[in-house]
């Protein structure tokens, strides 16, 4: 199994994706432009779950994802700011962060038929 972390901006997101199987954490930008993310997720072998801070912007992202079948675990920003026990933000941080079992978005899932 691949757990993603993404920190979803409008132009870019920054993940961090930790095959459970290896142990090894792979961190990356990718733009949201042309195929290019599209690929990138289509590439990746099932199965795999996505965690991500909610935001009004990511409606396009969840269909992206519900089209090749792949879990995303959405994440309300107050309960993963409490989860955070440091004040400072730091996107690289907040990435590496769902691979923790008591991580909020272990908790918190997003339906497919709310993901509008």
């Amino acid at each position: 199994m691949r757990l993603i972390g993404c920190d979803f901006h409008a132009t870019q997101q920054s993940i961090a994706m930790l095959d459970c199987d290896t142990g090894v954490v792979v961190e990356k930008t990718l733009m949201h432009e042309g195929e290019a993310l599209r690929e990138f997720y289509a590439s990746i072998r099932p199965p795999v779950v996505v965690g991500i801070e909610a935001t009004g912007s990511m409606g396009w992202f969840l269909r992206l994802l519900e089209e090749l079948a792949i879990e995303c675990r959405v994440g309300h920003p107050t309960a993963i700011r409490k989860a955070e026990t440091r004040r400072q933000k730091h996107d690289r941080r907040d990435v590496r962060a769902p691979r923790h079992r008591d991580h909020p978005f272990h908790a918190i899932v997003i339906t497919r038929s709310t993901a509008s």
